[in-house]
């Protein structure tokens, strides 16, 4: 019916004419329109088809309008029906990608179709997620985002050809953690006022690192703003040589994830200065918050979660939702969650979809203060 409808509209009618006994040949093509109009007039004389042809018009494109509105639910009550993707806009093996999996996975039993992995790692994930922003927006193409890629890496890049918040669908979050401010045991120092203190009294003497432009780097350079200190930042290319030098002694001061430190610190070769949570660690009670210190704006954590290109379906990203939360919610995916140090969280989308707004003026102040380039 509905196509009917559209070539009765929106196309040209075409009539065969025997030309003297040889044969036919196609006849100028009459608009449909030209029909209506002429019988019209033959019932209703002149001046009177010009409202009944548009009276035709109107039924038939009412017509077509119920026609799209039942087919629509539809195709999202058969979601999913083949393969899902979920891009990770970082290599394999780190933590992003080993949550993305295991949500995968949970993805895959839930709806009894495959949902693979993907890694388009390089210039600070937006490699990755430009690809997601571009996709159709029909729910099987998906990214495992998180606060450098969706947030921090707009703020430092020049152009990265999406928008945080117009490019994309927020889905739902699923874990969260934050940082804690390191010391290697040869600073004389255990809280941050006598961190303070030493670095006023020596200054450029101490250095901290981390990965460059990621929230680490950012959060090491606001301290110093914050504090008035002299304190010198040497960028590496990961967590792990960051990690590696700490420990060795070449640098002395590290803001990292608690994945990361926990282990270190509770092995006595790092000591832990504060945390940037809202609340304490509960495995280092006895370790402040940031804001405990005087620092509330060095209060941060980060959080890794589920987005589609902007313009997918409601119904398709309810059921993803449903599905991730109910994943999230169970024993073995909390468990995993805690060996990569997050905490499994659960909400709607947009309960996500706040989380990620109010993170962009943040994180757009930090690197604006800090002066913090990309290269």
């Amino acid at each position: 019916m509905l196509a009917a409808l559209v070539t009765i509209l929106m196309t040209q009618g075409s009539a065969s004419t025997p030309v003297g006994g040889q044969g036919t040949v196609s006849a100028k093509p009459v608009p449909v329109s030209n029909f209506i109009r002429a019988e019209t007039a033959k019932k209703c004389g002149k001046g009177r088809w010009i409202m009944v042809a548009m009276h035709v018009r109107l039924s038939a494109i009412a017509a077509i309008g119920l026609s799209l509105s039942s087919a629509a639910p539809t195709y999202g009550q058969s979601y999913p029906d083949r393969t899902i993707k979920i891009v990770v806009p970082y290599p394999a093996g780190g933590p992003t990608d080993v949550m993305a999996r295991l949500i995968a996975q949970r993805l895959s039993a839930s709806f009894g179709q495959a949902v693979i992995v993907d890694n388009r790692p390089g210039a600070g994930g937006t490699i990755g997620t430009k690809v997601v922003a571009s996709a159709r927006p029909d729910g099987y193409t998906l990214q495992l985002a998180n606060l450098g890629a969706l947030v921090i890496s707009p703020a430092l890049y020049k152009t990265v050809d999406y928008d945080p918040l117009k490019s994309f669908t927020p889905v739902a979050i699923a874990g969260i953690s934050s940082f804690a401010l390191v010391a290697t045991p040869t600073v004389p120092v255990k809280t941050v006022p006598e961190l303070i203190a030493y670095a006023k009294a020596h200054p450029g003497k101490l250095n901290h690192g981390a990965a460059l432009s990621a929230s680490p780097h950012l959060l090491g350079e606001l301290f110093k703003v914050r504090s008035s200190t002299d304190i010198l930042f040497v960028p590496y290319k990961g967590t792990a040589p960051a990690i590696t030098d700490l420990i060795g002694g070449q640098i002395q001061l590290a803001f990292e994830a608690k994945s990361a430190l926990l282990p270190l610190i509770q092995q006595g070769k790092l000591r832990a200065l504060a945390v940037t949570s809202e609340t304490r660690w509960p495995e280092l009670p006895d370790v402040p918050t940031m804001s405990e210190t005087g620092f509330a704006d060095l209060t941060s954590s980060f959080w890794q979660g589920v987005v589609a290109p902007a313009g997918t379906s409601a119904i398709v990203v309810s059921k993803l939702n449903a599905a991730i939360n109910e994943g999230v919610k169970s024993s073995e995916m909390q468990a995993s969650f805690a060996k990569l140090g997050l905490e499994t969280k659960t909400g709607s989308p947009e309960e996500f979809g706040a989380i990620i707004a109010s993170d962009i003026p943040k994180w757009a102040e930090i690197v604006r203060i800090t002066g913090a380039k990309p290269e």
